[in-house]
């Protein structure tokens, strides 16, 4: 018998842990930290590779246009159902390249996020009973409350590392602490320009709290201010990424079994329980086992549900734990959209334009002005939230917005002088929108029967559809984000509102609810059926709220994680 880091190899070659996680990321982290904090034995299995702070590069071409954190798309791929002149159509994303893919290496997508955190509203626990049933769109509340979860969401800002400055604000949840444990990162002096423009307009302007550490701590350096957050990893271990926050160390205290490049692609079981998971060897393409006696899922929502689905069986012939038949369906994203202007230096107030055009430093101001929506025109319904910030730093795509004048393409001298002239003497200001997509029937995740991975697998296939609501207050909120902007003194202003998801944004599948009848799961996020089986990524969340999900995946994971650590002393005595 060999023991190394809580590994136990029998003679079958078949391993055994207290707890097998299947994904790296924010939920994976978050079970792996509390589990091996606790003194039990972790197996964290994750698809891809582990890299070192010093390999997170800025190298733009790698990362968005070479996706080199995520799996080339004619090997592993979904397929996207929309609607086409009336009739569902599916494309494999090797030919559309859209990538469904959020990075696939340790500690996932966290470690790419751009790290704005934000709680939900008490109110996105009750949607159904606060707003009433909405046609078309299948809202329930949640088994738990911000109460529950509220503990779960201070501790994410001490452990994972939040700053910021708290303002009081009637959409702001109640706190248990006073403030972020850790104050803001430097903004830019635009930000000046944006309060002074949202008190003109009545507007409260309210800091961004940022996953991201303005000091050091345990090992970790505060921002050193690259501008590269979004879509990048971070080469300081500022941001609060799993793989910098819980990974580490959770390995450090040796109860950690860490297993890149490990693929599953089935779980075995009996009626009531898993008993073990066939991984694949992403780079010898070798086949084994593994043991645990509890199984966590938090490969990403859409993953998790394919995954469950490709490891039906004579108990559960539509899907591991999936008695309900509510595996894959109510799948939803972000709701909202985007838009911009441009401040230019021959016409800028307030501000020096020296000041605007420091590179690095943060814009951090969020409007919740709109989180809920009384209009006396309009009625009233759930808003959301507004995230103001520059325009990505990134150079490539910023010059390709040169290229074209009046419709014609711009080369040689002329765009060379448009780029330095974009470059030099104006800065574009953007919003962004959250609000919540609504569930509905024609947004789930099912296996596609005619398309399958590398691995011989059949691969995830997404049916797509906003419900018309989500575009109707994202285009209301993006319209008094235009006035901002133009009391700003910007130019050529736009917005889009768009039915098409951010990609990076996925969750349902799983539901929770106290129904076994109607949810997948119970509401610790255990299996109704299996109860040795948990998922704890964004795939439980019945509705999204109207942020980002990050924050809330952390908290519920670490939430998830007690019950573990209760069940497993429960088994030790």
């Amino acid at each position: 018998m060999v023991v190394t880091l809580g590994q136990i190899k029998d003679i079958y070659g078949v391993s055994m842990y207290d707890v097998v996680i299947v994904g790296s990321g924010a939920s994976g982290g978050a079970v792996a930290y509390t589990l091996t904090k606790a003194g039990y034995k972790v197996a964290l299995l994750e698809k891809g590779k582990l890299l070192s702070r010093d390999e997170f590069s800025k190298d733009e071409l790698a990362y968005c246009r070479r996706d080199i954190v995520t799996p080339n798309l004619f090997d592993e791929y979904h397929t996207i159902e929309e609607k086409v002149n009336g009739k569902w159509v599916a494309t494999p994303t090797y030919e559309s390249g859209w990538s469904f893919w959020n990075g696939n290496i340790v500690g996932g997508s966290s470690n790419l996020m751009s790290g704005m955190f934000h709680r939900l509203h008490p109110d996105d626990f009750r949607l159904r009973s606060k707003y009433g049933k909405i046609d078309g769109a299948n809202i329930v509340d949640w088994p738990i409350s911000y109460e529950e979860l509220e503990p779960y969401y201070t501790k994410v800002e001490e452990i994972v590392g939040v700053s910021g400055d708290f303002r009081p604000h009637r959409y702001e949840p109640k706190r248990s602490t006073p403030n972020f444990p850790q104050k803001p990162t430097e903004e830019n002096s635009v930000t000046k320009l944006i309060e002074k423009s949202c008190k003109e307009l009545g507007i409260s302007a309210l800091v961004t709290p940022r996953a991201i550490l303005s000091s050091g701590k345990n090992g970790r350096n505060g921002c050193t201010y690259s501008n590269f957050c979004g879509s990048y990893g971070c080469s300081s271990g500022a941001k609060g990424s799993s793989r910098e926050a819980l990974i580490r160390p959770a390995l450090a205290t040796g109860n950690l079994t860490l297993l890149p490049h490990k693929y599953v692609k089935k779980l075995y079981s009996t009626k009531d329980r898993v008993t073990s998971a066939v991984i694949v060897d992403t780079l010898t393409l070798k086949e084994e086992q593994i043991e645990g006696y509890i199984f966590v899922i938090s490969a990403q929502a859409h993953e998790s549900v394919r995954l469950l689905f490709n490891s039906a069986n004579k108990y559960y012939p539509n899907g591991l734990a999936n008695s309900s038949g509510e595996l894959g369906k109510n799948l939803i994203f972000s709701g909202g959209g985007a838009g911009e202007g441009e401040l230019h230096k021959d016409s800028l107030k307030d501000i020096e334009f020296k000041e605007l055009i420091k590179t690095g430093l943060f814009v951090n101001r969020s409007i919740l002005d709109w989180y809920f929506i009384d209009d006396w025109w309009r009625g009233k319904f759930k808003g959301g939230l507004v995230e103001i910030m520059f325009q990505h730093q990134n150079i490539i795509s910023r010059s390709l917005q040169n290229t074209y004048s009046d419709g014609k393409l711009v080369w040689g001298k002329e765009l060379g002088e448009r780029i330095v002239d974009n470059m030099t003497n104006q800065k574009s200001i953007r919003f962004e929108i959250f609000n919540d997509w609504l569930p509905n029937d024609n947004c789930f995740v099912s296996l596609d029967p005619n398309h399958k991975d590398k691995y011989g697998m059949p691969v995830g296939k997404l049916r797509i559809q906003a419900h018309p609501q989500d575009l109707k207050v994202g285009n209301y909120i993006a319209k008094k984000c235009k006035k901002i902007l133009k009391q700003m003194g910007a130019k050529n202003i736009y917005f889009d509102i768009s039915s098409t998801p951010p990609q990076n944004l996925v969750a349902g599948g799983c539901r929770f609810g106290d129904d076994p009848k109607k949810s997948v799961l119970n509401r610790d996020c255990q299996s109704h059926d299996i109860a040795n089986l948990f998922v704890a990524d964004a795939s439980f969340m019945p509705t999204g709220g109207s942020v980002a999900y990050t924050w809330t995946i952390y908290a519920n994971a670490f939430r998830v994680a007690d019950k573990i650590v209760k069940i497993l002393k429960y088994k030790n005595n």
